[in-house]
């Protein structure tokens, strides 16, 4: 991918987030990117596919943001604050996290492309968080109420609905039959 020369020149030829040279490219920092260099940052591929989740997520790939959450760069300040805050379960991000400071315009660009912490997961079995539309196994033998059949033991629901107000349930459709399915009784079909 071809990078923007002033998006170049403003990184000095480097990732914006951890100073490496080589396998560059851009990242349009969201919400409402509009392609413009101050809402793009030049990273590394590597950086960018954690941040697009097209790879897991590294944590030791992240010690970078010690030094570029001083950036004079907002949209480099407002990656570092939603990795930092990704991260804050593994320790050191959270003292990071204390110490930043960004401008309150910012700071609500930083925080308008968090996930909302209030939000329902929904999880199988094993701790996968579901989402609308995959594919889940049963796990155990489930008498259906109000039909006259079991849903059995590794029978596959596809294009599973997530119920809205309840982590605990999905909906799924069963020998022809629209049902509920409590979560604890299904794993994720990676």
């Amino acid at each position: 991918m071809k990078i923007d020369k002033d998006l170049l020149a403003r990184a000095n030829n480097a990732c914006e987030l951890s100073g490496v040279t080589d396998d560059l490219t851009t990242f349009a920092v969201g919400p409402n990117a509009d392609g413009s260099p101050a809402m793009t940052i030049v990273v590394t591929q590597s950086l960018s596919d954690q941040l697009e989740g097209n790879r897991d997520v590294e944590p030791n790939d992240w010690r970078c943001l010690n030094d570029s959450m001083w950036s004079e760069t907002d949209a480099v300040k407002v990656v570092a604050y939603r990795m930092l805050h990704q991260l804050r379960a593994e320790g050191w991000p959270q003292a990071l996290l204390d110490m930043i400071y960004l401008e309150e315009e910012t700071l609500n660009w930083a925080k308008a492309g968090l996930p909302d912490e209030n939000a329902l997961v929904h999880k199988d079995s094993n701790g996968n968080v579901l989402e609308a539309g995959d594919t889940v196994v049963l796990i155990k033998d489930l008498k259906v109420k109000g039909a006259n059949f079991t849903a059995k033991r590794g029978t596959a629901v596809r294009n599973i609905r997530l119920v809205h107000d309840n982590a605990g349930q999905i909906e799924g459709r069963v020998e022809t039959q629209q049902i509920v399915i409590l979560t604890e009784y299904v794993k994720k079909n990676k």
